[in-house]
Parts: C-alpha cells; sequence; structure tokens
C-alpha cells in the first residue's frame, strides 16, 4: 500500500510508508477500544461481545463450555462486493474456451 501512495500521492516513500502505518495504527487503536470502524465504499469493522456457550468436540463429542470473549467482525461494502464479483466474472469470462459453432 505504501508503494501505491508513493506512486499515486507523490510523498517519499518513507513519508508514504509512514502515513500507511499510521492510518492502519489509528484504525486498529478504535477497534481495539471496541469503536466501529466504517472505511468509505471498503467496509465496516466492528467488535461483538460473544456470551458463554456450550460447545461441542467434534472427534469425542464430549460438551466443553466456551467462554466469553469479544470478536471482530468484517462486513464488505456493496461497493466492494460488487468489485469482487466483477473481477470474478471477468475472470471466468477469459478462462471459458470458446463453443464450438453448431
Amino acid at each position: 500500500m505504501a508503494e501505491s501512495v508513493f506512486r499515486k500521492v507523490g510523498l517519499s516513500r518513507t513519508e508514504s510508508a509512514e502515513l500507511v502505518e499510521t492510518v492502519i495504527d489509528e484504525i486498529c487503536n478504535a477497534i481495539v477500544r471496541g469503536e466501529s470502524v466504517k472505511l468509505s465504499s471498503f467496509a465496516t469493522f466492528q467488535v461483538r461481545d460473544k456470551n458463554e456457550r456450550i460447545g461441542r468436540n467434534p472427534k469425542t463429542g464430549e460438551e466443553v463450555p466456551i467462554s466469553p470473549r469479544r470478536v471482530m467482525t468484517f462486513k464488505a461494502s456493496n461497493v466492494l462486493k460488487q468489485r469482487v464479483l466483477k473481477a470474478h466474472l471477468s475472470r471466468r469470462a477469459k478462462q471459458k474456451p470458446a463453443s464450438p459453432a453448431a
């Protein structure tokens, strides 16, 4: 990402790397504080509290308590989902061999 910032914005490589690191650090710090982080046209990161529950060991079938915890969720924006789908369809179209004429 720093290389892309260097090429597109015109900052030095060092300044670009520092900028990217600073932005990522700020995102991480906000998530650790339990704040929701929305990056427009990309995604939303949220922290959720999960309650204690009973799980099952798949090998033995033994019930095991799963302790309460905090988890981070990632929800892609519709813009990102559409870009991924468009890229997938584009690659798929390139891979399809031409069908023989009937």
